[in-house]
């Protein structure tokens, strides 16, 4: 039975908390109702909830609907920095998939199993579908084996206790069958701890193998596991381990030097501001505006990168909070097992990568970008579009269309010589100079129309005045009668990854009035989208489609 809740809990935080995580567990969308009968509160409650995560950019709204939105990542993301293993490791974890040509994974120990911290996957016709925040019981994976090597006896015994108290649910959950599990697994454990290394043959899942093997820091302790996953089609688990154990243990020296490498202390926290903002909020929302809710979430991005262990003082410094405001939170959050304390010293736990990051640690670009299109084009009353390069063409991803007797017709998939067209030239314009020369070089340019654009020097100027002026416009080079205008979409390194056009009969506008009265509302969408994609991309890769 779940522990009682301290006297200076913060209930709204619980509730708020209980909406997310059974919106997560739903894979991120889930109807109001059935959020009402999953958590069993109250509908007005769920409502007010809702709207206030809507407020935060944690869900969007939709109708009856609740979704999970990218913005609710900053939270695991706080763990991730705070953590530093993604981002000193990860490179390495990369090369080393690239090396192997298998995927490849870093976790660390939660409570009750293992979570993936870093994925590396390979494209295959069958793919691993792990993601980031996931869990996985200790006993399925040569992970949890590798972790399992450093438990006392009283941690053992913990485990089973829990086992117990949760009972047939519990054991369920983490795939056991009773002491005979319990007892092959330790077994699996021994073998780990003689061998330095752990061996996954299809308990996490038929055709899946696995091999692990511990990384740990210059005092010796393991802080995380990496993995290497193939299937039975290309591996046995003993072949699995013939062929990347040299790798794969060169890669954990490396891991480990990097570990031993000093970390830049953390900055000052900056006040966030977010007791103005909160404050606003709920004086524009009166009673549909949950602020404790709001504050409480908030405390968990007062973690980062060099700030892996605060002080009460801190976390209020850098939220802006009251101390009694911020401890009253801490205490919340670390009774839902989310935070951890010692010394006076708070600590992020693995659990926050379970607020939203499993459902949403794989959303597609199309998939973030549209909600910000439609609000787009709600207010131009034009059709948009992203697109991305595909070889000498643009890709049309997604598309949000508005309703008009002559309007442009184009569906997703659709592909346009990338010269002739908008975003073909945003994201031509965004390329390294001498990539870019290189694909002028080699297309083929034919007129489309009588103003198509096709001498290479004339085109390579455009371009430039494209990468200087952010936009391109382009006016019934693709098609008679067909006006467009395109700005790109960057990542979080300033990498062009994809276009965001409007496009529109030339009747409509002049080409004057699309730069006066298209452009700063293309540029507004483009930098939305850009903020969720730096959030969704920070420690995971989002993939274009």
């Amino acid at each position: 039975m779940p522990a009682a809740p301290p006297a200076e809990a913060v209930a709204p935080l619980m509730r708020g908390i209980a909406v997310l995580r059974e919106l997560t567990d739903a894979g991120g969308r889930m109807d109001l109702s059935d959020l009402v009968r999953a958590t069993g509160l109250a509908r007005s409650t769920v409502d007010r909830i809702a709207a206030t995560l809507a407020r935060m950019g944690y869900v969007r709204l939709q109708g009856h609907e609740a979704r999970l939105a990218p913005r609710l990542m900053e939270l695991g993301n706080a763990y991730l920095a705070s953590l530093g293993l993604p981002g000193r490791l990860g490179p390495l974890a990369e090369r080393l998939a690239e090396e192997l040509d298998e995927s490849v994974s870093l976790a660390v120990p939660d409570r009750d199993g293992i979570r993936f911290v870093h994925q590396t996957t390979r494209r295959r016709a069958m793919s691993l579908t792990f993601r980031i925040g996931d869990l996985l019981p200790y006993e399925r994976t040569a992970a949890g084996a590798v972790f399992a090597t450093t438990w006392t006896d009283e941690e053992w015994a913990a485990r089973r206790g829990r086992d117990a108290s949760a009972g047939d649910t519990g054991r369920a959950a983490h795939g056991a069958h009773g002491a005979h599990a319990d007892d092959a697994f330790r077994q699996r454990t021994a073998r780990a701890r003689e061998a330095g290394w752990a061996v996954d043959d299809q308990l996490m899942e038929p055709g899946l193998v696995a091999v692990a093997m511990p990384v740990r820091d210059p005092q010796g302790a393991v802080v995380c596991a990496v993995s290497v996953v193939s299937h039975t089609s290309r591996h046995t688990a003993r072949s699995l381990g013939e062929a990347v154990l040299p790798r794969l243990r060169e890669t954990v020296a490396a891991m480990e030097a990097e570990q031993a490498r000093p970390r830049p202390a953390g900055e000052r926290p900056v006040p966030s501001g977010l007791a103005h903002w909160t404050t606003a909020s709920k004086r524009e929302l009166g009673a549909g505006f949950v602020e404790s809710l709001a504050r409480g979430l908030t405390v968990v991005t007062a973690f980062g990168e060099g700030r892996a262990e605060l002080p009460l003082t801190s976390v209020a410094e850098a939220t802006g909070l009251a101390r009694a405001t911020a401890r009253r939170a801490l205490i919340t959050l670390e009774h839902l097992g989310y935070v951890t304390s010692r010394e006076r010293l708070f600590r992020l736990t693995p659990g926050v990568l379970s607020l939203g990051c499993p459902a949403l640690s794989r959303t597609p670009l199309p998939d973030i970008a549209v909600p910000h299109m439609a609000e787009l084009v709600g207010r131009v009353h034009d059709s948009a579009s992203l697109a991305v390069l595909d070889g000498d063409d643009i890709r049309y991803t997604a598309r949000v269309a508005t309703e008009r007797i002559m309007s442009v017709n184009i569906t997703i998939g659709t592909r346009f010589p990338a010269y002739a067209a908008s975003m073909g030239r945003v994201l031509l314009a965004g390329l390294p100079a001498e990539e870019r020369e290189d694909r002028i070089g080699r297309t083929e340019l034919r007129p489309l129309t009588r103003r198509t654009v096709i001498d290479p020097a004339h085109l390579a100027a455009l371009l430039d005045g494209v990468r200087d002026d952010g936009f391109a416009l382009v006016d019934e080079e693709l098609e008679e009668g067909l006006r467009s205008l395109a700005v790109p979409v960057r990542d979080h390194t300033g990498r062009t990854v994809a276009a965001l056009n409007v496009a529109m009969h030339t009747t409509r506008r002049t080409a004057d009035e699309c730069l006066a009265q298209l452009l700063p509302q293309l540029r507004a969408a483009a930098a939305h989208i850009e903020s969720d994609l730096h959030v969704a991309g920070r420690f995971a890769r989002v993939p274009e489609v």
